[in-house]
């Protein structure tokens, strides 16, 4: 498979449109697929790196509200391009609570437009965007909120989502 889009030109999702849908292996190396959530909402977020810093701080908070954001109909499915086995050591070592998939091949990324150009300490690199779905009960993009801050994302979704 080629990259045919040239890399300044990322997709942006918007509410409405289609969800990509995937199945990608889990920390356990198990197939997850967002048509296995369809009826649920499910947050699916991007993020750079399993063990870091920014990364390890939201998935924690993601594992905090899973519980609260279960109760009101929502899974979450955190997609990043470590391979499973690090992310069986990311969910041992944090405890975490909520589903980490595996895209190595960035395709899945891709898709969501949360792989391209970014900033990263006022260089311009190309790589994950950190960037969090609300995927609605049909499989349609609710919410999609692109170069969201780890620090405080899980509270200010719950805000948005009227939880908090």
């Amino acid at each position: 498979m080629t990259d045919s889009a040239p890399a300044s030109a990322p997709v942006r999702l918007s509410p409405g449109d289609p969800a990509p849908e995937f199945t990608l292996p889990d920390a356990d190396g198990n197939p997850v697929s967002l048509a296995d959530h369809r009826g649920r909402r499910v947050i699916v977020y991007c993020y750079p790196a399993a063990m870091t810093p920014g990364c390890t701080t939201q998935a924690v908070d993601f594992t905090a509200a899973a519980g609260e954001l279960a109760e009101a109909g929502l899974d979450i499915i955190g997609i990043s391009p470590d391979p499973p086995e690090q992310l069986l050591r990311f969910r041992e070592k944090e405890d975490l609570g909520i589903t980490l998939v595996s895209d190595v091949g960035k395709q899945v990324l891709q898709a969501y437009g949360a792989y391209g150009p970014k900033k990263l300490y006022g260089k311009e690199v190309v790589g994950v965007i950190r960037s969090t779905f609300v995927v609605d009960t049909e499989g349609r993009i609710e919410k999609a909120a692109y170069n969201v801050k780890a620090t405080g994302h899980v509270a200010k979704l719950r805000r948005d989502l009227g939880l908090g």
